[in-house]
């Protein structure tokens, strides 16, 4: 092993990405260090009037194939992975004429962004880097000697590493080290899935996921659990991507909770204002209306008591007629596409309350890959985006849904697939009126759901529970009777299942003999 500080005598820069690169370089030079670059890096170091190496002139070899080779060569990985304290790896510089490289600067080519624009599959293949990713794990692999540098976020570190120490300590070099190999893998990833998904292949030999850190959290679930959150780069508007204007940072519930509310009300795009309230990643309440404010009013109305401290989503921007409601209870988190400056102003009374601005809703017709972990392994699976309209349905029992009844159902059915199963939902004019969710028994998910509906009922001093006149949603089908006579118990005039029992006969019969309109969807969706 070295003696720390190593100093750097020749540094080799190759980047896509030029942003702080002429700093970065201008430092290295006040350094005394030697550059050696390649293409354009090269091109905009010797218009910035430093001294650069063109790595052809070390290897005697042009770059060529469009760009396809110029360090795939001894000369600079000899340089690389050469341990400076192996007399026979000396030796073998020596009688090469092989330099060494104390420093790599390396980012990408831009394949996840190429990916990204839509880009055709032959662009996409010529953003596939061949020759960085090697230089990076030499580099990586000998960073006993050797720093290697992957991010501009890093190039300010390196340069205070430098003043601080005139070279690179070991415990720099390793973390340089352990955010190369971390970045090689993630470029990796993007690639295998893009291909795989090029080829449709569903379930290739080997899966890997990737992301980037954008904020280690005060805890996780539990504040005995340390978390972190990291973004994938596919940019989907949402928590990864939203700009937060006040409160303090977001938890690890917050987010997750918040994920959960903006992917449910991007359901309703395009449909008129719409609200949803998330505790504990299921919905409390889901409202539309002719106004935001009235919306978000609708989704509170059904359980006021579980909405504070909630989270509120909107599917348009925050406005200030709903900001002032919203600031009436506790709040954690709002998430809106936008948010106009009364309401910020508003919300800036507020000091623990954040909001959250997108550029856009979600498209919830967008696929994706949803995965978990288990135990020794993780499993996969396409994310939930399938929809029904009304020509999907099928009516089972004598009654045909009203034209409104037909309105609440698809509204209904809608939030149930973001409720956790057993989930059963009631709906009335176009807001939930009662969730049940995560059951082990779906009867007592109907019956739940039904309860609390009453109970609101009852602290807001209604006459009778809002259920009645509703209709009903469960994201499974009703394995017996029992659930759908609990929901007409409960006073709803129409359902909506799967279907698909061995008793849809029996729970059919049990609808007509209550008058009720029911509809199969012939899809089901359980969210565990």
């Amino acid at each position: 092993m070295p003696a720390d500080p190593v100093r750097i005598t020749r540094a080799l820069i190759s980047v896509s990405d030029k942003t702080g690169l002429l700093d970065l370089a201008r430092a290295l030079h006040a350094q005394g260090v030697d550059l050696l670059s390649t293409g354009g890096t090269s091109g905009m170091l010797r218009e910035a009037g430093l001294p650069v190496t063109d790595v052809s002139d070390v290897t005697g070899f042009p770059e060529m194939m469009d760009g396809r080779v110029k360090t795939l060569h001894p000369s600079v990985h000899g340089g690389l992975l050469a341990l400076r304290d192996n007399p026979a790896h000396l030796a073998a510089m020596a009688e090469h004429g092989i330099g060494p490289i104390d420093l790599l600067v390396v980012n990408l080519y831009p394949f996840e962004a190429t990916v990204a624009k839509g880009a055709d599959h032959e662009t996409c293949i010529e953003n596939i880097d061949i020759g960085g990713p090697a230089m990076i794990r030499a580099a990586a692999k000998n960073h006993a000697f050797v720093a290697v540098v992957t991010d501009p976020a890093d190039y300010a570190l390196l340069i205070d590493e430098l003043a601080a120490h005139k070279g690179t300590s070991l415990a720099f070099r390793q973390k340089l080290a352990l955010t190369a190999y971390a970045r090689t893998a993630a470029y990796d990833t993007a690639v295998s899935t893009w291909l795989a998904a090029a080829l449709d292949e569903t379930a290739p030999r080997y899966r890997s996921f990737a992301g980037k850190l954008a904020q280690t959290l005060r805890y996780g679930e539990n504040p005995h659990q340390s978390a972190a959150f990291y973004t994938d780069g596919s940019n989907r508007p949402g928590v990864a991507t939203a700009k937060q204007w006040q409160g303090k940072e977001l938890s690890y519930n917050n987010i997750n909770d918040t994920d959960a509310a903006f992917e449910l009300v991007a359901e309703f795009a395009g449909a008129g204002p719409a609200c949803a309230i998330i505790k504990h990643a299921n919905p409390c309440g889901v409202g539309k209306a002719a106004t935001l404010r009235d919306a978000y009013l609708r989704a509170w109305a059904c359980d006021q008591t579980s909405a504070f401290g909630g989270i509120v989503a909107l599917n348009q921007p925050l406005d200030a007629a709903t900001a002032e409601e919203i600031v009436k209870i506790f709040t954690e988190v709002v998430i809106a596409p936008g948010a106009s400056d009364e309401a910020r102003a508003i919300f800036a009374a507020k000091k623990n309350l954040r909001l959250l601005t997108t550029e856009a809703l979600p498209d919830a017709g967008k696929g994706g890959l949803a995965f978990r972990q288990v135990s020794g392994g993780f499993l996969v699976q396409d994310a939930d985006v399938d929809t029904i309209t009304e020509a999907d349905l099928r009516v089972v029992t004598k009654r045909a849904p009203t034209p409104a009844e037909l309105a609440d159902l698809l509204f209904a059915w809608k939030v149930a697939k973001h409720v956790k199963s057993n989930a059963i939902v009631y709906v009335k004019d176009g807001a939930t009126v009662g969730v049940g969710a995560g059951q082990m028994s779906r009867v007592d998910s109907t019956r739940i759901a039904a309860r609390k509906a009453e109970d609101m009922a009852a602290a807001l001093g209604l006459a009778e529970s809002p259920t009645k006149g509703s209709v009903v949603a469960s994201d499974a089908f009703f394995p017996f009777p029992d659930g759908l006579l609990t929901a007409a118990e409960a006073g709803a005039t129409a359902l909506i299942q799967p279907g698909g029992s061995m008793n849809d006969q029996a729970v059919i019969d049990a609808a007509d003999s209550q008058g009720l309109a029911m509809v199969f969807t012939g899809q089901r969706h359980f969210r565990h």
